[in-house]
């Protein structure tokens, strides 16, 4: 065989090598985008409204306020193979990121789903809440545990039904309050304020250190827990096979446009990201990049991304679409209104490079 020959044959024999060898990243693609003021399919295939509101009246909507999402492609049991990586490295709608990012060591994927699952209830439930109160409504709040994570700090100490009102003497209101006290003390115990069926009790627990889907450390006590409210109306958010807490702001966008005349985005198609809690402040999430890519290929032509996630957004906006930083639902409403009455989106607050 001539060099060439058998430098082709060595190429080929790489190629299928790097097929088979075990790699440790996962790879980030965009996700199914859905829009907050139409439909999707149910755990059963039939597609039912997103955003079902209750007890008082509602209004027609028009466009579109899409939530992104993001896949995995990967596990710990099937890795991508390194073709696959290379692929995704080329590709800029894609992202290559360590397993154990995705996947924290002693975190089963089961738990990690439950967990998930866990967030995603609690969003919307702060969603819900954040547009009430956006639109004048009284809504009263306790923070209550729904599930005790196994062989977690609280294991023992927490029982589903406790009720927390405080951690270290100052008072909850959500539960995203409580994740906030736990993280500011960096893993240092933490003290609870208990109640439950026969009255009030202190606890400590000390919490330990995992890594968000955007490979951020975080302090967990090992409880999913949810803010109970007391909503005037009855919101019922149908969203099946998602998780986490990344849909807050756009489910809360969605509520207040289907409870308020007129069409919040002025018939126009909006995409967006980020976590919110009843106080309508935005929050950070992961994969802010591939929802961008999501978004554009779903035909939004606008995209409200965290201001906290603008360190990414930065020199990886896709062409055709425009995104404006936000850091509070007042903020997101203020964009939303330039938008819809057709002004000067150049305005607007942006991503800039530092």
């Amino acid at each position: 065989m001539s060099i060439g020959v058998w430098s082709l044959v060595v190429a080929l024999a790489a190629l299928v090598a790097l097929t088979f060898i075990p790699t440790q990243y996962v790879i980030q693609r965009p996700g199914p985008v859905y829009d907050t003021l139409g439909t999707a399919p149910s755990a059963d295939g039939a597609q039912v409204p997103l955003i079902e509101v209750e007890g008082t009246r509602t209004y027609e909507t028009g466009g579109a306020l899409n939530l992104t999402t993001v896949q995995l492609m990967g596990n710990r049991e099937r890795t991508p193979s390194w073709l696959e990586l290379a692929t995704a490295w080329l590709d800029p709608s894609r992202a290559v990121v360590p397993i154990d990012v995705a996947f924290p060591q002693g975190l089963t994927a089961e738990e990690r789903d439950e967990r998930n699952a866990a967030l995603m209830v609690n969003s919307q439930h702060e969603a819900t809440a954040a547009a009430l109160i956006e639109l004048g409504y009284d809504v009263g709040a306790t923070v209550e545990v729904v599930e005790v994570i196994e062989d977690s700090p609280s294991v023992g100490v927490l029982e589903v039904g406790d009720v927390i009102l405080a951690v270290d003497g100052r008072p909850l209101e959500s539960a995203a309050d409580l994740r906030a006290e736990i993280q500011k003390g960096k893993g240092e115990a933490v003290e609870l304020t208990l109640q439950d069926g026969d009255g009030e009790r202190t606890v400590t627990i000390t919490p330990e250190e995992t890594t968000d889907d955007a490979g951020e450390t975080v302090w967990l006590i090992g409880v999913a827990p949810t803010t109970e409210y007391d909503f005037p109306v009855d919101v019922t958010i149908q969203l099946d096979n998602v998780g986490g807490s990344s849909a807050g702001m756009m489910f809360t966008l969605g509520i207040i446009d289907t409870l308020t005349p007129g069409q919040l985005n002025g018939g126009k198609d909006v995409a967006g990201t980020g976590t919110i809690d009843a106080s309508g402040a935005v929050g950070p999430i992961g994969g802010i990049r591939q929802k961008l890519y999501g978004a554009r290929d779903a035909g939004a032509d606008y995209f409200l991304a965290p201001e906290t996630n603008c360190d990414e957004v930065v020199g990886h906006v896709p062409d055709g679409l425009e995104v404006f930083s936000t850091g509070t639902l007042d903020e997101s409403l203020e964009i939303l209104e330039v938008i819809a009455e057709g002004g000067d989106t150049s305005e607007l607050p942006t991503c800039t490079a530092p």
